[in-house]
């Protein structure tokens, strides 16, 4: 079994996956969409890639054949970015309901617990704060947000977050929500940043 050199690039809603197969046949190549997982092989050369860092959407996923490389575009089920072609990360599709299999919520007995999410911010901010002058005073910026948002899922009860999850996937990674009542009155919209303009991939 031959490995293949391989590269990729992508955007919040694809992955291009480039496999270098110099002179490869359309006709032998086998390429296997999975949820998690992506299979390329030329007779004796595989590429297996998983688990995938996200999940992909093999429906919308494709490939072309080149004179030197085939390149493989991967659709993205949640849009994103991964980082990297494969990690542990917990699939949010697989781990979470989606809204359509939740019920309803009043065949549901519900114990609210209040939440200060202000005081947890707070928490958070500082404590990222000192450690980070205590080691590097580069280190903040995405890594204490992303702590700040794995906190708060941590401690949320279920429909704080289903509210964090059906509008982060909904936005394109453009709102979070922790208000269930507002989130599951319809699809939340796609809000980009000031300055910034939201597009379709084509």
């Amino acid at each position: 079994m031959t490995s293949l050199r391989h590269e990729f690039y992508e955007t919040d809603e694809r992955l291009i996956l480039s496999v270098f197969d110099r002179g490869a046949n359309p006709a032998e190549i086998s390429v296997k969409f999975e949820p998690r997982k992506l299979t390329y092989q030329n007779g004796d050369k595989v590429l297996s890639l998983q688990p995938l860092k996200g999940q992909l959407d093999p429906d919308n996923s494709d490939y072309t054949v080149g004179q030197v490389k085939v390149e493989i575009r991967l659709a993205k089920m949640v849009q994103g970015r991964w980082g990297s072609l494969v990690g542990d990360t917990p699939d949010p599709l697989a781990t979470f309901p989606s809204t359509s299999s939740v019920p309803a919520l009043s065949a549901v007995p519900i114990s609210h617990k209040q939440k200060n999410w202000e005081g947890i911010t707070t928490e958070i901010l500082v404590s990222e704060k000192d450690k980070s002058s205590e080691e590097d005073p580069n280190v903040g910026g995405d890594t204490t947000v992303n702590t700040f948002f794995q906190k708060i899922f941590a401690d949320a009860d279920d429909d704080t977050r289903r509210a964090m999850m059906k509008s982060f996937q909904e936005s394109g990674g453009t709102t979070l929500s922790t208000n269930w009542e507002d989130v599951k009155k319809g699809k939340v919209e796609v809000k980009p940043p000031a300055g910034s303009e939201w597009k379709k991939w084509s």
